[in-house]
């Protein structure tokens, strides 16, 4: 087939632009290959980026010279769906497609990107990233080898074959069962999504990989009322799943904790504000740790001085009981990934190693100032963002106490369960949370429910005072999240056990 623009290719599938409503196509006008690693061959099959283009578009980002240059493809279908007040309120679709050219000299970048998959637009794109250098020709590989990765989110059958009508009749029963749970409930806004996103990145050393990504959630959000007040709550699940993951039984278990977790707030107290120890619940908490102390472990950061990290390779910084990794390889979790948008396979990299900083997270750039090799980090929003060294799944290890040790050693504090409205600062890591869900802890025992407050700190502090590691670990099933930096937002997973920290400012209530 040969190479295809993308207002020819949105034109013969259907598709316009965001907001066009759900089709029972999804995307599957055009030629689509089975479900598997890579899908090698699909961009070739499709739009016809043979080797040979790519040599054409390579030799000409580095026309003026440069390290090194490489080719980003993209091509994404997203589809919402949206239930509220028992009927259908949003049905929409997008698509994306084009390629990011990159040329990189030292640790300067030259970029350019196109929505057309002609050879005139790319080779345009590859020019404007040329400026960057003003050298002699760098020549790119003669040929091209894929690159062996593994497969962190393998699908039965593309989200693009589930008829609409299916994923209709799955938000109904996330209202119908949210509904029969509780009298107090006067709204449930239920709402489902999935991605595919397929990518080609393409090295001027002869690296070339193919992958298909998928991501996916449902998520329930309820409001109810007692006495003319109303409290809101929800829960959701998701990753990079397949559709045959939303079964009866979740759909049952998401109902049950976002009812739960909405009426338990009538009875929720407001926490004295001051220092006081608090404990950090397994699971969805560990935002704290991706927030506040994973960003500072991010190399580039580090490399221009900005990271509280900078200078700690080697050193202490939290106690033996803490270890902390970031991993692309966890089955199906929204950080995986089966390598970077720099074509490196994914790996499980250690930060802190039993309290001692260990690693940074590297892209390709970051990698060759320190001397080491990437760590699968390099990440970027789409074909029009430069990549950026970024966290995949952030994780604290498992300790050796139980829940109700930790919670216990706390005597009197409070006990944190979820957060949300993050704000931090990247190089102090001063940050502030607001406390969604949690409870007191009187006299080292789980006691009345809170809400309303902010917990604040700084989290290098906060790492170097965590005192005491539970045995629980768990990593948040959500599937929603999405992490910013630089302009760009790119799926990230967290987790933790339950984790004493022995002091954090408690206070600030949420106008």
């Amino acid at each position: 087939m040969g190479s295809m623009n993308r207002r020819k290719f949105l034109g013969a599938t259907g598709w316009a632009a965001v907001g066009t409503v759900a089709s029972p196509v999804l995307a599957r006008a055009w030629k689509t290959l089975p479900p598997g690693v890579g899908n090698a061959g699909y961009f070739e099959h499709n739009f016809g980026i043979s080797d040979s283009l790519c040599r054409k578009i390579l030799a000409e980002a580095l026309a003026k010279g440069g390290d090194w240059a490489d080719l980003f493809f993209e091509h994404r279908v997203r589809n919402w769906l949206s239930l509220e007040d028992g009927k259908v309120s949003r049905a929409a679709s997008e698509v994306a497609l084009g390629v990011g050219i990159r040329c990189v000299e030292g640790d300067q970048i030259g970029y350019g990107f196109t929505q057309q998959l002609d050879l005139a637009s790319m080779l345009a794109a590859a020019k404007t990233a040329a400026t960057i250098a003003n050298q002699s020709a760098t020549r790119p590989s003669a040929s091209f080898r894929r690159i062996p990765v593994g497969d962190a989110y393998p699908l039965d059958r593309l989200f693009s074959e589930i008829p609409v009508a299916s994923k209709v009749q799955l938000v109904q029963s996330v209202n119908e069962k949210c509904f029969a749970r509780s009298p107090l409930i006067v709204k449930v806004t239920a709402q489902y999504h999935d991605e595919e996103k397929r990518i080609l990145v393409v090295g001027s050393d002869g690296a070339k990989a193919e992958d298909l990504q998928p991501k996916s959630y449902l998520t329930a959000t309820v409001v109810v009322e007692k006495d003319k007040r109303r409290e809101r709550a929800g829960w959701g699940y998701g990753g990079r799943r397949p559709y045959s993951f939303y079964t009866p039984g979740l759909v049952d278990d998401m109902a049950r904790k976002a009812v739960d977790r909405s009426v338990i707030l009538f009875d929720a107290v407001k926490p004295p504000a001051g220092e006081v120890p608090v404990v950090l619940g397994p699971g969805v908490t560990g935002v704290l740790l991706h927030e506040a102390i994973g960003h500072g472990m991010e190399a580039d950061f580090n490399r221009k001085k900005i990271s509280t990290y900078a200078t700690m390779i080697g050193r202490k910084v939290a106690e033996p009981s803490v270890t902390i990794v970031d991993d692309g390889t966890l089955p199906n979790l929204i950080g995986s990934i089966n390598f970077d948008d720099e074509g490196t396979p994914s790996q499980r990299t250690v930060l802190v190693d039993k309290g001692i900083l260990t690693s940074y997270l590297h892209d390709k750039i970051s990698a060759l100032h320190y001397g080491v090799q990437p760590t699968g980090s390099g990440r970027r929003e789409s074909y029009q963002h430069y990549v950026q060294p970024r966290m995949r799944n952030t994780l604290m290890l498992a300790g050796t106490a139980t829940p109700e040790d930790v919670i216990r050693q706390a005597g009197n504090g409070i006990y944190v369960e979820d957060v949300s409205n993050g704000e931090v600062k990247i190089g102090e890591g001063d940050f502030a949370f607001y406390v969604s869900q949690g409870r007191m802890i009187e006299d080292g025992e789980l006691t009345a429910p809170i809400k309303d407050i902010n917990i604040m700190g700084n989290g290098p502090k906060m790492l170097a005072n965590m005192t005491m590691v539970a045995n629980d670990l768990e990593m948040s099933l959500h599937g929603t999240g999405a992490c910013g930096k630089g302009g760009q937002a790119v799926p990230c997973g967290f987790g933790q056990p339950t984790v004493l920290v022995q002091s954090l400012t408690v206070g600030g209530v949420k106008s």
